[in-house]
C-alpha cells in the first residue's frame, strides 16, 4: 500500500521516458501525448535545449540560495516575462494556485490603497483558480469549495460573458477592486470568452479603476498563437497569473503586474522560500527563448486548427461542440465521457476529460503537424465507438465540476 495521500483518481499507467510528443510506460507500450502534463510540458520531453540547460544549472552546485540574495538568473527571467506579457514587476512563485493568491492579494492591497475597507473581487461561474481557501473559494465548483467552509468572503460571481451582470455589480456594489478571469476556462470545459466581452470588460476596469486580472495559467505561453489570449483582444491587463507550462515541467508560478497595479506589492508584503530559484528561472528563461527560436506560437495555431478541423469533417453524431483556441482544444460530447480517458490509454493516446462530458486536448506546443493529424486518427475512432454505445445521458449540471481524470492541483 502507497504512502502517498489518496487526493487523486489515478489512471493505471506510469510513464518512464518520453522524447518529442511521445511517452512509454514501465512495459515499454508507446504513447502519443496530447495532454502535456495538463499544459504543462510546453516543449514536450527531452527537449535538447531544455536538457542542456537544467544539466549545466545542476552541475553549477547551485539550484537554491534564498531571495535574500540576488539571483541574476531570476533578473533575466522577469526581464524575459516582462517582454511577453507587455507588464512590468514580476513575482515569482511555485505554482498557478500560488500565481493566483498573489493575484488577489495585490487586489485587496489595491482596493485598501484607495479606501475600500473591504475590497471584492468580481469572478465568474465555471471558474478554476486553484484549491488553496481563498483560489476555492473564487472557483465556480461546489464540488471543489464542499467540506472546507467557510468560504474566504470578497467574491462576487457573475456568468461567462455576461457584460451586464458586471456593470449590475459595478452599480450596486462599490466595494469592487478588480475582475479575475480564465480568458479560456480550462477546467471548466474549455469554456472560450468572447475578444469583444473581454475588450468591453477591460473597458469597464478602465471606466471603475478596477483591475483586470487575466488567470493564463492554463491558456497561455504560447498555447493559443500568441503568448496571452488578451493579446488577441489588443488590451494588456493590470495583472497575470502564470504557471503550467512556463518552464516546460520544472515547478514554477508568477504573479506579474503592470499598470494600475505596478508598485502595489511592496517589501515584506509578499515572498516565496522557493520562488525564482536559478533551476526553476533556467527552465523559464529556456522555454521562452525556444518558443522564440522554433516559432512554436505559429506552430500551436496551425496545429490546432488542423485538429479541430478534420475532427469537424468528421460529422459525427453525439459531438455537441468543438472549441477552443490554437492547441487548447475541447471536444464536447452529448453525453459523460471520462470512461474515454482509460480507453484513449489502451489505444495508446493520452488525453483528458473535464467538466464530465468534454474532451480536453492540450498537446505540447512541439507537436508537428503528421503528430496532429494522428491525434485525430487515434481519437475518433474512440469517440464514434463510445457514442455507439447508447443514447445520450444528461451532463452534469455543473460544467464546473471536473471528473476526477481532470483533478489536478494547481
Amino acid at each position: 500500500m502507497s504512502h502517498v495521500m489518496n487526493t487523486y483518481v489515478r489512471q493505471p499507467v506510469a510513464f518512464v521516458r518520453g522524447e518529442g510528443v511521445w511517452l512509454w510506460d514501465e512495459a515499454g507500450k508507446k504513447y502519443l501525448d496530447a495532454l502535456a502534463g495538463i499544459a504543462v510540458n510546453t516543449l514536450g520531453y527531452a527537449h535538447p535545449k531544455l536538457t542542456r540547460a537544467l544539466i549545466e544549472r545542476i552541475k553549477s552546485g547551485v539550484i537554491h540560495t534564498s531571495n535574500l540574495w540576488r539571483i541574476p538568473d531570476q533578473e533575466a527571467a522577469a526581464d524575459r516575462v516582462a517582454e511577453i506579457t507587455g507588464l512590468d514587476e514580476v513575482f515569482f512563485c511555485n505554482s498557478g494556485l500560488e500565481a493566483t493568491e498573489a493575484s488577489i492579494k495585490v487586489a485587496r492591497k489595491y482596493g485598501h490603497d484607495r479606501g475600500i475597507a473591504e475590497p471584492a473581487i468580481i469572478v465568474f461561474e465555471k471558474a478554476f483558480h486553484g484549491r488553496s481557501l481563498a483560489t476555492l473559494s473564487a472557483t465556480g465548483s461546489r464540488k471543489v469549495q464542499a467540506g472546507f467552509e467557510p468560504l474566504v468572503q470578497g467574491f462576487v460571481r457573475v456568468p461567462l460573458n455576461d457584460l451586464d451582470a458586471v456593470r449590475q455589480v459595478a452599480e450596486h456594489n462599490k466595494n469592487i477592486a478588480a475582475v479575475m478571469l480564465e480568458p479560456i476556462q480550462g477546467e471548466g470545459g474549455i469554456n472560450v470568452s468572447r475578444l469583444e466581452h473581454l475588450r468591453a470588460l477591460h473597458e469597464i476596469c478602465q471606466k471603475q479603476g478596477w483591475l483586470f486580472i487575466a488567470d493564463e495559467v492554463q491558456c497561455g505561453l504560447g498555447r493559443t498563437g500568441k503568448w496571452f489570449v488578451y493579446q488577441h483582444a489588443g488590451f494588456q491587463p493590470d495583472v497575470v497569473a502564470l504557471a503550467k507550462g512556463l518552464a516546460s515541467g520544472v515547478p514554477v508560478g508568477a504573479c506579474v503586474t503592470g499598470n494600475r497595479a505596478k508598485g502595489v506589492f511592496k517589501p515584506g508584503n509578499h515572498g516565496s522560500t522557493f520562488g525564482g530559484n536559478p533551476l526553476a528561472m533556467t527552465g523559464v528563461m529556456t522555454t521562452i527563448d525556444v518558443i522564440k527560436e522554433e516559432k512554436l506560437m505559429e506552430r500551436a495555431a496551425k496545429v490546432g486548427d488542423l485538429i479541430r478541423s478534420e475532427i469537424k469533417q468528421q460529422n459525427i453524431p453525439g459531438i455537441a461542440d468543438i472549441r477552443g483556441m490554437g492547441s487548447m482544444i475541447g471536444v464536447e460530447l452529448d453525453r459523460p465521457c471520462g470512461e474515454l480517458v482509460l480507453q484513449s490509454l489502451h489505444a495508446g493516446l493520452v488525453l483528458n476529460v473535464t467538466a464530465d462530458n468534454v474532451v480536453r486536448l492540450l498537446p505540447p506546443l512541439v507537436i508537428s503537424e503528421a503528430e496532429g493529424r494522428e491525434v485525430v486518427e487515434r481519437l475518433v475512432p474512440l469517440v464514434k465507438a463510445f457514442l455507439a454505445q447508447g443514447t445520450a445521458r444528461p451532463a452534469k449540471a455543473s460544467a464546473a465540476t471536473p471528473h476526477p481524470a481532470s483533478a489536478a492541483a494547481r
